[in-house]
């Protein structure tokens, strides 16, 4: 009975998931319009920061409670799942545009705090220092974000938009947020509590079930924003929340308290890395992600998957 309790959450989490993640992007999307920021912008802060809300709780939180043991298997987790899995996904859905700065800035970006984390973990904790460089260098890639925001509002296409009343496209946003984190909270528990009852081992929940059920606003966004059109929100959301989830979650909890970094988290950390080279070698061409390369991704997801069970 508890089981199919568990079953019933399971599936009311996916349906507050995807209205969620509908009404979010309907008012991330407004708000750009309104204000003439460019949807890459978007995508990168308020959208990419909105669906990392659960990241962020589930690590810092467990970082005060002196749980930070958990924070790496769900970081990186979260960040080779929003890549290969979400992406994946999406492309499979849609041929997704990849915009020029995406390939040519926040992508490499992303690839080189990946190897940073990776090169601070070798010592089997992220530190005190490790933390303070890591928040150091997201300052500087929100300075980065706000010089390419005032840079690219006189650029703003000026042809006529479907414009959204800024009340309701603000009241879209933070409802459609509030469903994406409450949604993946039920998601999250009941599906944790119905792999324990099959016996599945903790890191593997951990690597998966948690990582996937704190990614789910990302998936459920970025596929709602492939479908309507809005690429730059969908890749600007899964980059913008990669780079958010190494230098702000883990940054911020490495400061409270020293994060470990179990020796069997540096292949993940190289998957990691793997996926974000592949994401850029997959756009380079053609600068947008087709659905060869969204398949190829689910391929790789699932090899990998094979390997960590």
């Amino acid at each position: 009975m508890d089981l199919f309790i568990q079953i019933v959450f399971l599936v009311f989490g996916f349906v507050m998931l995807i209205k969620g993640a509908d009404w979010f992007v309907d008012g991330a999307s407004g708000i750009a319009t309104k204000f003439g920021i460019p949807q890459l912008v978007i995508g990168l802060t308020i959208v990419a920061m909105g669906t990392s809300a659960p990241e962020a709780a589930v690590s810092i939180s467990a970082a005060v409670s002196g749980n930070a043991d958990i924070t790496i298997g769900n970081i990186v987790g979260s960040n080779i799942l929003n890549i290969l899995i979400i992406l994946g996904v999406s492309a499979t859905i849609t041929t997704i545009s990849v915009a020029k700065s995406t390939m040519k800035y926040e992508t490499p970006f992303m690839i080189a705090i990946t190897i940073l984390l990776l090169l601070f973990g070798f010592d089997g904790k992220i530190g005190l220092i490790d933390g303070i460089i890591l928040l150091a260098a997201f300052a500087t890639y929100l300075t980065y974000l706000f010089i390419m925001a005032k840079k690219s509002k006189d650029e703003h296409n000026d042809k006529p938009e479907k414009k959204m009343n800024i009340i309701k496209a603000i009241v879209f946003t933070i409802i459609g947020l509030g469903l994406i984190i409450l949604g993946s909270n039920v998601t999250v528990d009941a599906a944790t509590k119905i792999a324990e009852a099959f016996g599945v081992s903790e890191r593997f929940i951990g690597l998966t079930i948690v990582a996937l059920g704190t990614s789910l606003p990302e998936l459920f966004t970025s596929v709602s924003a492939a479908r309507k059109g809005n690429a730059d929100i969908a890749i600007g959301n899964i980059v913008g929340s990669n780079i958010f989830n190494i230098l702000f979650v883990v940054g911020l909890s490495s400061i409270i308290i020293p994060v470990p970094f179990a020796s069997n988290f540096i292949f993940d950390t190289i998957v990691a890395i793997i996926a974000a080279v592949m994401l850029l070698l997959c756009c380079l061409k053609t600068k947008s992600l087709k659905r060869w390369a969204g398949i190829l991704m689910l391929i790789s997801y699932a090899v990998y998957f094979v390997i960590i069970l």
